[in-house]
């Protein structure tokens, strides 16, 4: 019989998958931070736009996914998040709005601005981006400034449920060290999946050398970073929930949910296993060039075994530093479970839509861009 606990598990499950999914297609906004530091010419800077300007719509669709995964599943993260800390996602919108408006104006006739205007607008994207979603995510395991009181609902006066405790509104979030860090990594490991990328996906000596420069220096911040988070996870006081549902603090409590998942700690080795193994070939043979199949669901893996310590065994996913009480966690802040069971017929399709995807990608990448392609067809 299907419990709504196992529900509540299943859909984060599927937050976990759309989270793991969203930084691996974030190499696009990682190709985007290599125009102007691998494309050192006019024909390189138009392939790099153009090998990433085929998939963008792929990352900002699964970003309002994962978005309305969140907002279907578990409402009261949806409202406390978005509608409290929204100078963040704000932020993040705003640079896909940059990302968008580039890709479609820049080749355009009458452009005032000129392409390399548009680009450095595609450039921020490339970088902000990712280290904002990074930065929010790294919450998850520091916690933030709200309150929640579900009896409020009742309050015709101001029947608002949760309430931010300070007036940044999200922007706190880098005043904490491990938040920033967080983001960082995310930055690093989404340049290095887009060097990857575009090694794979473009046919260019020249330029495959200029990004196995970049490669190498942004593997190794991440890296540096990666280590620096796995220390913090391991020595930090979690968010733990006992059986009455109450949150206390707990010293390793992430380190914890580890060791007692093993499924998870497997799935984290084996993605980080695969995500060096697919930048160390290609740094190693010039002649590889399939690093990103290796290190794409590497990547996933290793994302998905992130939320899945924050969430899993007994811990608070989003949890409150201003009242512990006030943390969210999978048993007080998802939908009905009437909600939840007909969503997970639906998520059934999930697997049609994905081949679906992993099909057609397949058959616009068959063949590697080239200079000779793009000056025969329309450009970005």
């Amino acid at each position: 019989m299907i419990t709504y606990e196992f529900l509540q598990q299943y859909w984060w499950f599927l937050i976990a998958l759309l989270g793991g999914l969203l930084v691996f297609l974030l190499f696009v906004q990682g190709g985007n931070a290599l125009i102007f530091l691998a494309g050192k010419e006019e024909s390189e800077r138009e392939l790099i736009v153009n090998s990433t300007g085929r998939k963008w719509e792929l990352t900002f669709t699964t970003l309002v996914t994962f978005g309305g995964a969140f907002f279907a599943s578990f409402p009261l993260f949806y409202s406390t998040s978005f509608g409290g800390a929204y100078w963040v996602w704000i932020l993040i919108l705003v640079t896909f709005v940059f990302q968008a408006v580039s890709y479609e104006f820049q080749s355009k006739a009458g452009n005032l601005l000129g392409k390399n205007c548009f680009r450095i607008f595609l450039t921020l994207n490339g970088c902000l981006a990712p280290l904002l979603i990074g930065t929010a995510v790294g919450t998850f395991f520091t916690g933030s400034d709200f309150y929640v009181d579900k009896n409020a609902v009742g309050n015709i006066a101001a029947p608002v449920i949760s309430r931010w405790g300070n007036e940044w509104h999200g922007l706190e979030a880098v005043a904490n060290p491990f938040n920033v860090e967080f983001g960082l990594m995310v930055l690093f490991l989404t340049i290095s999946l887009g060097a990857l990328y575009l090694i794979n996906n473009i046919e260019s000596k020249k330029l495959a050398t200029q990004l196995r420069r970049s490669l190498t220096a942004s593997f190794a911040l991440f890296l540096v970073m990666f280590l620096i988070i796995c220390y913090h996870l391991i020595t930090m006081e979690g968010f733990a929930v006992d059986a009455t549902g109450a949150v206390f603090m707990e010293k390793g409590k992430y380190f914890t949910n580890l060791l007692e998942m093993p499924v998870v700690l497997i799935m984290l080795l084996v993605g980080a296993v695969l995500l060096v193994a697919g930048v160390v070939l290609t740094l190693v043979r010039k002649d590889f060039a399939r690093g990103i199949w290796f290190s794409a669901p590497g990547t996933v893996l290793a994302v998905m075994a992130l939320f899945m310590i924050a969430g899993y065994n007994g811990t608070a996913y989003y949890p409150s530093t201003a009242d512990l009480a006030s943390s969210l966690t999978l048993a007080n802040s998802s939908s009905s479970e009437f909600t939840l069971s007909t969503m997970a017929v639906v998520s059934l399709l999930i697997p049609f839509v994905v081949a679906y995807i992993t099909y057609f990608w397949r058959q616009m990448d068959k063949k590697s861009i080239t200079t000779e392609e793009l000056n025969n067809s329309e450009k970005y």
